[in-house]
């Protein structure tokens, strides 16, 4: 089973002296990836131990969304605008409050 890995990923293996194997992705294919790895990488961070860890696995999350973006047909300033209107409508997450 594979998954889908950033661009110089195969350059590396090679460079380790192994033989990579990949395909390219069709759209629906390449879309249903960058689905899962939003959730391998969420998960990653969320089991994250340290700070370093966490800012490494926050950034792999960042590229993920970037892609999907790129994807969908919008920025990532186009994102940060869409969470500030959130924000003014409904808040942000300051007050750390949990709804029972």
């Amino acid at each position: 089973m594979g998954k889908l890995v950033r661009d110089k990923i195969p350059e590396i293996i090679r460079a380790a002296g192994r033989t990579p194997k990949t395909a390219v992705l069709d759209a629906v294919a390449y879309e249903q990836a960058l689905h899962d790895k939003l959730l391998e990488e969420a998960a990653e961070l969320h089991a994250a131990a340290d700070r370093d860890s966490r800012m490494e696995e926050a950034a792999d999350v960042l590229e993920v969304l970037i892609a999907m973006g790129e994807l969908y047909g919008f920025t990532l300033d186009d994102v940060q605008r869409a969470a500030e209107d959130k924000a003014v409508a409904r808040g942000r997450f300051d007050n750390r409050l949990w709804l029972e």
